[in-house]
């Protein structure tokens, strides 16, 4: 056994649950590029093996869903999709089921941090205007964001890589994830808009608050139509297409083909530090998984605690997520883990997605709404999401795995 293979996992591990190494200002990016560098430098991993561990199908489909959503955002949709949600003439409750609606929605079909990043500053902007709180509004994106994002294979990373692990089916994953995810849209608003935490926040609003249309935001139509066309694509790759990364390539090249948008517009929004960390967390993990002696070790662990129990597989789940992160967990599992069905793999991406409701640490949608709220002047604590992550995080999980006993 790699004693030094162990000794990195670990290490990086532990900084993926701490967020960074103590008395060090680094994130989870650097952490994971610095264990796989001492493991290419110690011979652990040769170059060979280290390429033959990253899975480029998932970093090609996440790229592709970066520039998809870059083509959005310089199309003006992001902004006029925010300032619509915003001047609904609803009420505070129907407000609220509004945005969690449409940023599950947009979630299903692209990335939730893109949605989450792109939707939060507006919200908050026509929210303050209404003289609503916008804090439950904040968490309601997240968390929409988080449970519309599980219903698809393009809902977020760890979706992406359980797909290509499975070659899933995407009819199928709909099929069997669409429905917990509509189920985790629904606790989502009855927890916020009724929930004991927060209910005062929309009883103490008058009926009919409502502002004007608002400003008006300039749409660029025919950008729009292109990115619309090529989510349409995409879908359609998955849906009939076997060699997805290929096409999903080609759909950058159409999209960098433009004359109103340059190069480095289109591709300076892609979350390369997103891309190098899956790069690293892969050589590490497929330096674990490619050690005979440790990958068994890992497995017998992994089979005694049951993870093939979906009731396990939930837990663990909940746990991971909101330690090491979603995305590091299921690369985990996929590479350390047991025989993994069809079912098995559906029931993982739903747990693992909805998990990262239960905290603010419990997926990256959580943190970049927070943050975005915080440059807004507006505070939002460890306990002001746990009171409504944490409930509507249990309620969505027991929903979730009583759909997917149904199938295993």
């Amino acid at each position: 056994m790699d004693w030094l293979v162990v000794a990195v996992f670990g290490g990086v591990y532990i900084g993926m649950a701490l967020g960074r190494w103590p008395g060090l200002a680094i994130n989870r990016t650097g952490i994971a590029l610095i264990g796989a560098l001492v493991l290419l430098l110690s011979g652990a991993v040769d170059g060979d093996a280290a390429l033959a561990s990253v899975d480029f199908a998932t970093l090609s489909v996440l790229l592709t869903l970066m520039v998809l959503s870059s083509q959005y955002a310089a199309s003006g949709f992001f902004d006029w999709i925010g300032n619509r949600i915003t001047h609904l003439d609803l009420t505070a409750r129907g407000l609220l089921a509004g945005v969690i609606a449409i940023c599950g929605g947009l979630s299903a079909v692209m990335t939730n941090d893109v949605v989450v990043w792109a939707v939060t500053p507006i919200l908050i902007q026509g929210v303050m205007s209404r003289r609503l709180d916008p804090r439950p509004y904040v968490i309601a994106v997240a968390c929409a964001a988080n449970a519309g994002s599980a219903a698809t294979l393009i809902g977020n990373p760890q979706n992406l890589m359980i797909a290509e692990f499975g070659q899933l089916d995407f009819t199928a994953f709909l099929l069997a994830c669409g429905v917990p995810a509509l189920i985790g849209l629904l606790i989502v608003y009855g927890v916020i808009a009724y929930g004991p935490m927060t209910r005062a926040a929309f009883d103490s609003v008058p009926n009919g608050a409502v502002l004007g249309e608002g400003a008006p935001i300039r749409l660029d139509r025919p950008m729009l139509i292109k990115a619309l066309a090529a989510t349409l694509a995409v879908i359609a790759i998955f849906i009939f297409v076997e060699d997805r990364a290929l096409w999903s390539l080609l759909i950058v090249a159409v999209l960098l083909l433009s004359r109103k948008l340059g190069t480095d517009q289109v591709l300076g929004r892609v979350d390369w530090h997103l891309l190098a960390l899956f790069c690293g967390l892969f050589i590490v993990t497929g330096a674990m998984a490619g050690d005979d002696a440790i990958a068994a070790l890992f497995r017998d662990a992994l089979s005694g605690l049951r993870i093939d129990n979906p009731a396990v597989l939930a837990v663990l789940s909940l746990a991971g997520s909101n330690t090491i992160g979603n995305v590091p967990l299921v690369m985990m599992l996929l590479s350390l883990g047991p025989d993994w069905t069809p079912e098995l793999l559906h029931g993982l991406a739903v747990f693992s997605t909805l998990s990262g409701n239960f905290l603010i640490v419990g997926s990256v949608a959580n943190i970049i709404a927070v943050e975005q709220a915080r440059a807004a002047g507006i505070a939002i604590g460890f306990g002001d999401y746990a009171r409504i992550g944490v409930p509507v995080t249990l309620i969505s999980l027991a929903f979730a795995w009583g759909w997917i006993m149904l199938f295993v």
